[in-house]
Formats: structure tokens, C-alpha cells, sequence
């Protein structure tokens, strides 16, 4: 599916920067966008941009985005639940 998407010209101009055709530049945006709100698994957002499972973590691990989106007080229920089993 064709979607097109009107920008106005200083956010079109934003993205020419990535020196990347602006229809490929959204489309990883919108992907690393979705991933980061946890709305597609990181397999998922590796095949919507053409990568493994792997690749795509570790490039968005690169960009700030973590694999794992937990507050201190999840992680310390994580270590302590590790710790009984």
C-alpha cells in the first residue's frame, strides 16, 4: 500500500538530511517509532525494514532505544524472581 503524506517543506528538508530517499527515512522512523512504544516486537520491526532480529536491536540499541523498557522497581522484581528459580 501507497500512502502518500503532505510535509510541509522544513520537515521534508529535515529528513533529506539522512541522505536517504525521504519515503525510505519515514518509513524507519515510523518503525523505530512503533518498536519503542512496544506495538511491534523487535522481529517484527526487523522484517518491516528488511534486517534480522539482531541487526535491528542492535541499531536501535545505537540510537537509544533499549531492548528492555523496565523501571528500576520491574528489574529488582526480575532479579529477585531469577533469584528463587
Amino acid at each position: 500500500m501507497t500512502i502518500n503524506i503532505p510535509l510541509d517543506p522544513e520537515l521534508a528538508g529535515l529528513l533529506q538530511m539522512f541522505d536517504r530517499p525521504v519515503p525510505e527515512t519515514a518509513r524507519e522512523l515510523i518503525v523505530l517509532e512503533l518498536y519503542r512504544q512496544g506495538r511491534i516486537s523487535s522481529g517484527k520491526a526487523g522484517e518491516l525494514l528488511g534486517v534480522s532480529r539482531v541487526g535491528f536491536i542492535t541499531y536501535a540499541s545505537k540510537l537509544g532505544i533499549p531492548l528492555f523498557d523496565m523501571t528500576d522497581q520491574e528489574w529488582q522484581a526480575e532479579v529477585e524472581q531469577a533469584k528463587r528459580i
